[in-house]
């Protein structure tokens, strides 16, 4: 039989606040009643002027920063998700379901902009406060390093010559000064000769060529022109990207990302990275990433490690016994309170009982990583420069932490 419809009229929806229609025990719900606003309040207020046009709320921006590293979202997908969804609007400090996006995606740019890496430090430290228990009862911490990639094109000769040239012209049509000549078509016709194998060699020269001649004119004749100042960084970046030989060190490979580094990953479905090295460092057990650290370039692993373990101490106020690493960090030169535990060589007899349970504890790690990169941001980086390298590394395992709160509270 076909249940009858009693077509009733919810209008108490639009009347009720969202506390009264919520599920009290959804993990939402609770975590914002224990999260501790009024620190984070506290702790942004002077990024903010008494004067103009009210800005949108503290809470607001916040919330929608962890809700994006939770799950992953573009800045575009957050804010829509955030008028759809009441829970997310009641973890915001919303009261009243609404009806309309709570800002525009740009906004969110401009609220990492205002609180850059210190701000975004706080937020992965007060994340790994709140499993306080877990970090006192832990004596082990694991680190190990991988690569964060950056939203650049694969980068060949030919593709940097092109966004030379073709950056030439654009800086010179921008300012008001005529090149002598623009190559807008010989680059076109050259382009298609690099589909020739007899042809490829010399087409590059050519590329090359033409891209050294047009960042010279274009510096002669922004030589005197009042915009020389503005434009002295670029000059620098396309004079060194024609220039750079085969072998030479720290090479160019994008011209508006110069701190994309090429790191050699070693596996066989992708030979090489293009990005900075991460440092990750869990506790063993609850895996709660307690430090994310970057650095630019190709680091041995062994030299990354003294960094690490002195950004574990700031973020968790202790010690660790003992930190599990794999072979890559032999010869860090560590020295102090912490031990660090190096696996065997891998031969039978090589290592004990005990220490090779410690070793298979520290590939939890590997999956730790793999979460972070697929679930939360850190495999393709998309924010702008050296600070959004430091931004997304922190801001994701700030999203980590706070699914790991969620989990425990569902």
């Amino acid at each position: 039989m076909i249940e009858q419809n009693n077509n009733q009229m919810q209008i108490d929806m639009f009347k009720a606040t969202l506390f009264e229609q919520l599920n009290d025990k959804h993990p939402l719900y609770s975590l914002a009643h224990t999260f501790p606003w009024q620190i984070v309040e506290k702790e942004f207020r002077h990024l903010y002027s008494h004067t103009g046009q009210p800005a949108h709320p503290i809470r607001l921006m916040t919330g929608l920063t962890f809700l994006q590293r939770i799950h992953k979202l573009s800045d575009e997908k957050v804010v829509a998700m955030w008028e759809e969804n009441p829970y997310f609007q009641f973890f915001c400090g919303a009261t009243a379901f609404q009806h309309q996006q709570p800002c525009a995606p740009s906004d969110m740019t401009h609220f990492r902009n205002r609180i850059v890496e210190k701000g975004a430090q706080f937020l992965f430290k007060l994340s790994i406060s709140l499993h306080g228990d877990k970090i006192k009862k832990a004596k082990r911490v694991i680190v190990d390093t991988t690569v964060q990639e950056k939203n650049v094109i694969y980068p060949t000769d030919a593709k940097l010559y092109r966004r030379v040239i073709n950056q030439c012209n654009k800086v010179a049509k921008k300012v008001g000064v005529t090149l002598r000549q623009s190559y807008k078509f010989v680059v076109k016709k050259l382009t298609y000769a690099l589909r020739s194998t007899r042809l490829f060699k010399k087409t590059i020269k050519k590329l090359r060529t033409i891209a050294g001649r047009q960042v010279r004119d274009l510096q002669r004749k922004l030589s005197k022109h009042k915009h020389l100042l503005n434009y002295k960084p670029l000059l620098e970046r396309m004079h060194r990207a024609v220039n750079q030989g085969r072998r030479d060190k720290n090479k160019l490979y994008s011209l508006h990302a110069p701190e994309v580094s090429c790191i050699a990953k070693g596996k066989a479905h992708k030979a090489y990275a293009l990005g900075s090295k991460m440092s990750v460092a869990s506790v063993s057990g609850s895996n709660v990433v307690v430090s994310m650290d970057n650095f630019r370039g190709n680091p041995h692993d062994g030299k990354t490690l003294s960094k690490a373990l002195s950004s574990v101490h700031a973020n968790c106020g202790k010690a660790f016994e003992e930190v599990l690493v794999d072979r890559g960090y032999v010869g860090h030169g560590v020295k102090g309170k912490t031990k660090v535990l190096l696996p065997g060589s891998g031969k039978r007899g090589s290592q004990s009982g005990s220490r090779r349970s410690r070793s298979g504890l520290r590939s939890s790690i590997e999956a730790l990583i793999s979460h972070l990169k697929h679930g939360h941001g850190l495999s393709r980086n998309y924010l702008k420069g050296e600070i959004g390298d430091v931004m997304n590394g922190l801001l994701s395992g700030l999203g980590w932490n706070m699914k790991l709160l969620i989990s425990e509270l569902e």
